[in-house]
């Protein structure tokens, strides 16, 4: 079963005077659990690609259906709903409100979604638990080292239990042990069920996707499976 399927996804950026064309047309089916890693040189189209996928910008043209959700028909209303209520998304920069602890930057998105205050807490302390750092509930983003910054960005990400978690460059502000607990926690996620598609320029970590998606001028030109 297909959880994203798109179709021929075409990204025109308009600068001034000029058009720069970042997708050619680009279609990608990902099942429901599969862990997908996307990567390509700078340039390639990759964080392009996934802000697409993830419903964070609209494509120029092309389709694309998440689930049994045809995205083009959603409004702008329904758009932000579905984000917050069925996705995930991880940062290169952790993404996470300076002035609120750890605990605060994983309720308050859990609150936007409509979860009660009791049940924010509570999937609040076992996101933080599940990523090793249930100690740092009340540390603010400054009090925290980057990795750990980054395992806050995660635990947020899967607290709601999404159906899909965008990650974009994870790992590429981490130092080597912080970008492997990171990608260690993606794997233990994929391995209870998790749909996972992520972007790097890291090739050491794709051999835990099973499949890794090669784009080149804002075209796939390898699709590799394990």
């Amino acid at each position: 079963m297909h959880i994203i399927s798109a179709k021929k996804i075409v990204k025109t950026f308009h600068n001034g005077v000029t058009d720069q064309t970042v997708l050619r047309g680009v279609s990608l089916d990902v099942a429901l659990g599969e862990f997908v890693i996307i990567i390509g040189r700078s340039g390639a189209g990759k964080s392009t690609l996934l802000y697409q996928l993830g419903l964070l910008d609209h494509p120029t043209s092309g389709s694309l259906r998440i689930g049994e959700v045809d995205t083009e028909n959603l409004s702008s209303n329904a758009r932000t709903e579905f984000r917050l209520t069925e996705l995930g998304y991880i940062f290169q920069d952790y993404a996470l409100v300076p002035e609120l602890t750890a605990s605060e930057n994983i309720i308050v998105p859990l609150l936007m979604s409509g979860f009660s205050k009791k049940e924010s807490l509570i999937l609040a302390k076992d996101a933080l638990k599940k990523v090793g750092i249930e100690d740092k509930w009340n540390n603010l983003p400054s009090q925290l080292s980057g990795g750990e910054q980054q395992r806050v960005s995660v635990a947020r990400a899967i607290a709601g239990k999404p159906k899909i978690i965008f990650a974009d460059e994870p790992t590429a502000n981490l130092d080597s042990e912080s970008s492997a607990l990171v990608v260690n926690l993606f794997r233990t996620l994929h391995e209870e069920g998790q749909t996972i598609v992520m972007v790097t320029h890291e090739e050491e970590y794709t051999q835990y996707a099973d499949r890794v998606v090669t784009l080149r001028d804002g075209e796939i030109v390898d699709i590799k499976s394990k």
